[in-house]
């Protein structure tokens, strides 16, 4: 199916569930609906654009570059969820750049303008927003706080502890579903794929994380959360 044979709605985007249906129809009638590549840029660090995207389709990721050119990997983000806001209200430059990943993504950008005046006219959603940016403050201060305390080490550790918390069903255990790419975790830990691997084998070898064809499994998350509280002081 080509991008002129399908239509697109909004019915999707969990931040917009408080709007009736024709509402959301008439906000998807004023964005742009746009495919993506795969490695194409939706975004670009410091550019003027100030649209919110609304993924429809797809997954995207959120990355910066340092200054010798090293790719630093800030979050991905997949359908339903939103990335953009933070120009639209403060009128800044872009932050980051995000990147259309693993197929072809979908996006919805909704002028900036909109986005305001939806903010201003549904307290539920801008309360929303409010705890999103809340979140994203917490987060950005664990994340210097791991880079300043943990070693490359335990920084695997961590983000592993991360994504086996958003994957398990009993706290005990979890399958973190696609494998992660080496290349992938050190560039959200800021270190290097040997590292990665190295630690990857150590866990294997102590009986916390199983390879499987399609998954990461963390056996003992118990385990595994101690190796980072050990060293954090927690």
């Amino acid at each position: 199916m080509t991008e002129s044979d399908q239509t697109y709605s909004l019915a999707g985007i969990p931040l917009l569930a408080s709007l009736n249906a024709l509402e959301r129809h008439d906000l998807a009638r004023q964005c742009r609906f746009r495919y993506f590549n795969v490695g194409e840029h939706i975004i670009d660090g410091q550019s003027e654009s100030r649209d919110v995207h609304f993924i429809i389709q797809g997954t995207v990721r959120v990355v910066n570059y340092s200054l010798s050119g090293r790719e630093v990997t800030l979050d991905d983000i997949g359908p339903g969820n939103f990335f953009g806001e933070l120009s639209a209200i403060d009128g800044e430059l872009r932050s980051a750049f995000v990147v259309a990943q693993g197929g072809a993504a979908v996006s919805a950008a909704m002028p900036h303008e909109m986005f305001l005046t939806l903010l201003d006219e549904k307290p539920l959603i801008a309360r929303e927003i409010m705890r999103r940016l809340a979140r994203m403050v917490r987060q950005a201060n664990d994340r210097i706080m791991d880079l300043s305390t943990l070693g490359a080490n335990n920084r695997v550790h961590a983000e592993l502890l991360r994504l086996a918390r958003k994957a398990t069903t009993d706290g005990v255990s979890a399958e973190i579903v696609p494998i992660p790419i080496h290349a992938d975790l050190a560039s959200r830990v800021s270190t290097t794929r040997e590292t990665v691997a190295r630690v990857l084998n150590d866990l294997v070898r102590s009986g916390v994380l199983e390879r499987t064809k399609d998954a990461l499994v963390v056996l003992d998350m118990a385990r595994l959360a101690i190796l980072v509280e050990d060293v954090r002081g927690i």
